[in-house]
């Protein structure tokens, strides 16, 4: 109502960006403003060109530009360790801590009976296939440390084990409720030298 229509869509679409309340989608779109035009068509063309090029890897579901991610195609990472995480934005966190040298799985979710999500709604065939291949010697379930993280992880364990892989978690130090993009590289790196057989 106080700004012109351009203005108004712009700080209407900023909103509907993940914690980004009015105040804040006024002051980014205020902030747009004043940039120089050329920042301004760049930032839209990346922000296209993220959404229409970026597509998740065949073999562990991580974000990637092709048919497998970086950490795949990487020749120096341990294929024979798997770390299971919920969330693509997981393998990110996970990657922070320069701890762990293996490869990753993403599940796509946990497990939720509320939310009408069950095993077969998550990636969970898709890593029985790896296992399968016969090359995995352990696989780190590190999903959220909250009901269904800890639902997803008591399932797999229970799949994976019937397979004759070695299997853990990552430690308790993670505050329950807390999801893993959240957590500080000390603490997440320690959770994961804490691991523990299931």
């Amino acid at each position: 109502m106080y700004y012109p229509e351009q203005l108004a869509r712009l700080i209407d679409a900023l909103q509907k960006l993940p914690g980004v309340g009015p105040k804040t989608a006024q002051r980014l779109a205020l902030f747009v403003l004043k940039l120089p035009r050329e920042e301004v068509v760049s930032m839209a063309r990346a922000l296209v060109e993220a959404r229409d090029k970026t597509c998740y890897c065949k073999t562990c579901g991580n974000f990637s530009s092709g048919d497998l991610c970086l950490i795949c195609r990487d020749t120096r990472r341990d294929i024979k360790t798997i770390c299971v995480v919920q969330d693509a934005r997981d393998v990110m966190a996970m990657e922070k801590t320069r701890e762990f040298k293996g490869v990753y799985h993403v599940l796509g979710g946990a497990i939720s009976p509320m939310d009408g999500i069950g095993p077969d709604q998550l990636r969970i065939r898709e890593l029985l296939e790896r296992v399968k291949e016969g090359r995995i010697s352990e696989l780190i379930l590190a999903t959220n440390p909250n009901v269904e993280g800890e639902a997803t992880a008591l399932y797999v364990s229970r799949v994976v084990k019937q397979l004759g892989v070695r299997v853990t978690r990552i430690a308790h130090g993670l505050s329950v409720g807390t999801d893993l993009e959240y957590v500080d590289e000390v603490t997440l790196s320690r959770a994961l030298e804490g691991r523990r057989e299931l």
